[in-house]
């Protein structure tokens, strides 16, 4: 069971909306939030950047960064979460980049991977993964772990509200 349903619920309440940018993954962190009942309430869209060119044409990462570090960086995640969230309009933006395998990429080996949330406020984290397993195991596991991070993001976020809400108690 991933953080699906609690994100979209956290989405719901808070009355906000979601973009996904993937790349290694495919499409999967899409297809895990679709999976839940009401995921239009919040869910605006994704997009599947798969190929290192469409992460600058379609999400606007800066293709000096792509060109210099490849698409497998802690930066390019952060700009693809940011991109999506501003190209699809959404309060929150979300992200993959990494290597699934069998082959390494622009010199990181398998299993690394870079997962981002971009949110209102200037919210702005990337998480750095080190996996192992087969290409199915990097790819889930990828997923689990940006839902997770939004999922955190989200919680610690309604707590600062609600803090703020009731007089900082």
């Amino acid at each position: 069971m991933t953080s699906a349903p609690r994100v979209l619920r956290l989405l719901r309440e808070r009355g906000e909306t979601l973009a996904v940018a993937e790349s290694l993954t495919g499409g999967l962190v899409a297809a895990e939030l679709t999976s839940v009942p009401g995921a239009s309430e919040s869910f605006r869209g994704s997009v599947t950047a798969y190929a290192t060119a469409l992460k600058e044409r379609l999400l606007g990462v800066d293709g000096t960064l792509l060109a210099e570090r490849g698409a497998v960086d802690p930066d390019v995640a952060g700009a693809m979460a940011a991109g999506v969230r501003q190209a699809l309009g959404a309060d929150w933006g979300v992200s993959t980049t990494g290597v699934a395998g069998p082959a390494p990429q622009d010199g990181k080996p398998v299993g690394t991977v870079y997962v981002a949330v971009s949110g209102p406020g200037g919210v702005q984290k990337v998480a750095e993964l080190r996996l192992n397993g087969g290409r199915a195991d990097i790819r889930k596991e990828s997923v689990r772990s940006v839902l997770d991070l939004l999922s955190g993001e989200l919680g610690e976020n309604a707590r600062a509200q609600d803090t703020e809400q009731n007089g900082g108690t």
